[in-house]
Formats: C-alpha cells, structure tokens, sequence
C-alpha cells in the first residue's frame, strides 16, 4: 500500500469518526446544572490580616439591640388577624365578622371575638388601647369616613364594657378607605380591606 493511498484511508476513518453521534453517558443520579457543583474551597480569598476588617482603634462595637421582629396568625377563613412584634400587638377583623352589610350594628357572632380580644388586653396590662375602623373604596370617601368611625365605635364600647377598667384609655378613629392592606381591584381584597383593628402595647413578659 503506497504512502499516499495510506494517508487517505486515515484521513476517511477521522472523518467517519467525528460525524458518527456520541452515545450519551448515563448518570446513575439526576444531573446538576453547570456551575452548580459544590467547590472546596472559598470562592474568594479572605485576607485576616486585611485593616478593614478590624475596628480602629479606640472604637468599640455598639450595644446589643433587639430586633423588631413581627409575627403574624390569620385564620383559615380569614375573618381575623393577629400581628405580634416586639412593642405591639394587633387584632384585624374582617368588618363581615362583626357587622352587615352597610351596617355598624354588632352581628351575633362579634361579641365573642371582641371579648376574646378584651382577655387579651387584660393579659397584656394594657392600659392604652387603639380601635381604628377601615373600609374598601366603593362608596364616598365621606361615607366611607363615617361607617369606619361608627363601627370603631362599636367595637370600642364592648370593649370598655368587657375590660370595665377605668384605667384603660381608648383612641378610636375611622380611616375610611384610607391605608387599604389588599388590593381594592377585587372583591377578595376590598373584604381584607373593610375591617376593624384594636392594637395595643405589649407588657406583659
């Protein structure tokens, strides 16, 4: 077999060799990402020497401070709302708990949830007490004002006759559509918008 002749039979199998597709491996777990795969060591070199990483001299560390951390419970329905932060704690009921509709006149189901929230006062040692009264947007504003304020009213009175407390001060208010919590576009979100909400200081350890 001559040289060139030789040279072309190698240069056919090279080529055959590169078109004909790779069988693909099988992994015996499922594939990661490329870049995903976890690295030994840090991906950026620390220097512990580094000035920047030390206090200057003659400053010390400020003092320890506790975050304010919220935490907050709603009901499968819902119908209620508890936010707990460090300073305050806050009930939100859905104004379909308390009252009909367009109504500020307690419904049956209002006094036991309102009570509940007066034991809860009382657990605290509260002594200042904010009931706020919101609404959707449908309606006036001026409407709107006034149903928030007379349902905050409401709820205020039961409150001050559950605690009979001389001591508890109140602060009550009607928001009226203002500081809505869900989007006014829809229904679901105008029902968590029209609400009463009682809030008032932790002090209890």
């Amino acid at each position: 077999m001559t040289t060139t002749r030789l040279a072309r039979l190698l240069a056919v199998a090279a080529t055959a060799a590169l078109l004909t597709p790779l069988t693909p491996a099988h992994a015996d777990g499922p594939s990661e990402p490329p870049g995903t795969e976890p690295s030994a060591a840090a991906p950026v070199e620390v220097d512990p020497t580094d000035p920047d990483l030390k206090l200057p001299e003659g400053a010390t560390l400020a003092g320890a401070k506790v975050l304010d951390i919220k935490s907050v419970v709603e009901d499968q329905s819902g119908d209620e709302r508890r936010e707990d932060t460090n300073a305050d704690v806050t009930f939100a009921l859905q104004a379909e708990v308390l009252f009909g509709k367009d109504s500020a006149r307690l419904g049956p189901a209002a006094r036991a949830r309102i009570t509940a929230i007066a034991e809860e006062i009382e657990k605290q040692k509260a002594t200042r007490v904010r009931v706020f009264g919101f609404t959707d947007n449908l309606g006036s504003s001026a409407h709107g004002d006034v149903l928030s304020k007379r349902r905050a009213n409401a709820v205020q009175a039961v409150l001050d006759q559950d605690l009979n407390a001389p001591d508890v001060t109140f602060e009550v208010r009607g928001y009226g559509e203002q500081y809505p919590i869900a989007d006014n576009s829809t229904e679901a979100g105008r029902k968590k918008n029209r609400r009463v909400e009682v809030s008032f200081p932790r002090t209890a350890q």
